[in-house]
């Protein structure tokens, strides 16, 4: 679903540190420190998997997938459009 590395990616993208991410999704700080920790995909129940991604979703940031259109076939992170001015006014 999401790669601890694409969410550094995603909140490098948005210059979010962890505790705002951890706000933006409802989560504890520890919680999100876990998730980054993680070894290849995050690790995390389901529900606070959603809630990060939908941080981003609502940041304006879209996370790329194996196998999706990009130009190498590759995850990553982009914007959706253009980022929002302040990324906690998502």
């Amino acid at each position: 679903m999401i790669t601890a590395v694409q969410m550094r990616a995603a909140r490098a993208l948005l210059g979010m540190d962890q505790r705002r991410l951890a706000e933006a999704a409802g989560l504890s700080l520890p919680t999100i420190q876990r998730m980054e920790a993680s070894d290849g995909q995050v690790r995390g129940n389901v529900e606070s998997l959603v809630k990060v991604v939908d941080a981003f979703d609502r940041a304006g940031v879209e996370l790329i997938g194996d196998g999706a259109a990009s130009m190498d076939g590759g995850r990553g992170v982009r914007f959706k459009t253009q980022p929002p001015s302040d990324p906690s006014e998502a």
